[in-house]
């Protein structure tokens, strides 16, 4: 085989190879002598049929085999011999293939770069905290009071208010044709909640059990369902009860019922858990710092292939947003022409800190234990409270979905490494400067993280 380097340009490189024909038509033969021990040709026993036989008969179809054999293990010394790491699959365009000919192609690809690193050390950052106010230990605890209430039958003969929860049986239809999702019964609706459709619930206010009410709405241009979406429909509805929530006293027994023993206990718990949505808020703001800091102090080319493949799956989140409207405002201000551009800069960015990152994470030879994995599934389990044992099964069940772990494991023990060697000043700061998030990249544009794409 022989090698010749016909390009490289920064990242890019292109080579030459030339296989001789001797030792391409030795491949085939020893790949027909492969076939002639299992293959029984008529009038002969397994594995004495004649050679030119055997390679007449066979020999066309085994050269693409061949051929691809060959191609595979010369791009693999290639990539040995001259010591690449390829950013991506290598792109091969066979040359010369005609039989009797030596076999020539040209391999072309993208390298990582060569990443140096300083002292970490130097690195200076803020970590922000913030204290608990005791009014959102309140407003938590009447939240969960008032998810908690139970409703009973109002007896007394009076119209619906707003605040009132009404039991109603609906159909709705357009043009007079019924709607497939338009239907429902014994459905508890709380005027006032703005769960339906505007305008849907005004109507049912001043209104008494028993009335049949035809409820006449527009759907919103921007109504998921876009065979509704902007069109009028009329909603015929039986109010069969109204009801109103019964008031749910805060003190000890509430919070026994919580399974607390006192109220101060139960205060005290979900005190703890908002200090944990506030560490979790601190620590993305600290990672982003991080991120920051090194985004500007670290410079080198990264492979165009790697960004246009982040930039392409930016491009397919946006895409589907637009789709279903669930673009953010800052967003929708601004026009898809500036859009892809930020885009692009996020894809470039993303890249050249994953490549950082993994670079980083070699060198201190930092590994993803078993414990780690366990760790970031209880921390996914204690997303959805009261459903942790389907999520443990969902992951036992799903070798798939741990494999999607490791890498924003890996990515966050990197992290944890870097600011392990910072130095990293507390500040207290106000619930509202901890939840600014305005700064940087959109979120909702935020992609899978790896170590190659980090945010």
């Amino acid at each position: 085989m022989n090698v010749t380097e016909i390009k490289s340009e920064g990242l890019k490189k292109e080579f030459k190879v030339s296989v001789p024909a001797s030792d391409f038509n030795k491949k085939i033969d020893e790949k027909i002598n492969e076939i002639s021990k299992k293959t029984k040709l008529p009038g002969f026993r397994p594995g004495k049929a004649p050679k030119e036989m055997l390679k007449q008969k066979y020999r066309a179809s085994v050269m693409g085999e061949v051929l691809d054999e060959l191609v595979r293990t010369s791009t693999d010394e290639v990539i040995k011999s001259k010591k690449l790491n390829p950013a991506m699959m290598p792109d091969v365009k066979i040359t010369s293939f005609e039989d009797g000919k030596d076999v020539e192609f040209e391999i072309s690809m993208e390298v990582l770069p060569e990443i140096k690193f300083g002292d970490f050390s130097k690195i200076k950052l803020d970590k922000l905290t913030a204290e608990v106010p005791a009014e959102e230990v309140e407003k938590a605890l009447k939240y969960l009071a008032e998810s908690r209430k139970e409703t009973v039958k109002v007896e007394e003969d009076r119209v619906s208010k707003e605040g009132d929860t009404t039991v109603i049986d609906f159909v709705g239809s357009i043009d007079g044709v019924e709607f497939q999702g338009g239907k429902g019964n014994n459905y508890p609706l709380v005027l006032g909640s703005g769960s339906f459709i505007p305008g849907f619930e005004s109507q049912l206010v001043g209104k008494k059990a028993g009335e049949k009410v035809d409820v006449n709405v527009k759907f919103p241009e921007n109504y998921h369902a876009k065979d509704l979406a902007g069109k009028d429909a009329v909603f015929a509805v039986e109010i069969k009860e109204i009801r109103v929530a019964k008031d749910i006293e805060i003190n000890d027994e509430f919070a026994k019922s919580l399974g607390e023993e006192s109220l101060d206990k139960l205060k005290s718990v979900i005190a703890d858990r908002i200090k944990g949505d506030y560490d979790v808020a601190s620590r993305m703001k600290l990672k982003r710092q991080l991120l920051d800091n090194l985004d500007k102090e670290y410079s080198f080319e990264v492979p165009q292939s790697l960004v246009d493949a982040e930039y392409k799956g930016i491009v397919a989140q946006y895409e589907q947003a637009k789709k279903y409207n669930q673009l953010d405002e800052s967003e929708k201000a601004k026009s898809e022409e500036d859009l892809l551009a930020e885009y692009k800069d996020i894809a470039v960015r993303r890249v050249k800190l994953g490549l950082l990152l993994s670079e980083i994470g070699k060198d201190a030879k930092l590994t993803i234990t078993p414990d780690d994995i366990n760790k970031a599934i209880m921390n996914e389990a204690k997303k959805y409270p009261g459903q942790e044992k389907a999520v443990f099964d969902y992951y036992l069940k799903n070798k798939q979905a741990i494999e999607s772990l490791k890498a924003p494991v890996f990515e966050e023990k990197i992290v944890d490494h870097i600011i392990g060697l910072a130095k990293v000043n507390d500040k207290v700061v106000s619930v509202e400067e901890l939840y600014n998030f305005d700064e940087g990249e959109a979120p909702a544009k935020k992609a899978k993280k790896t170590t190659k794409k980090a945010s």
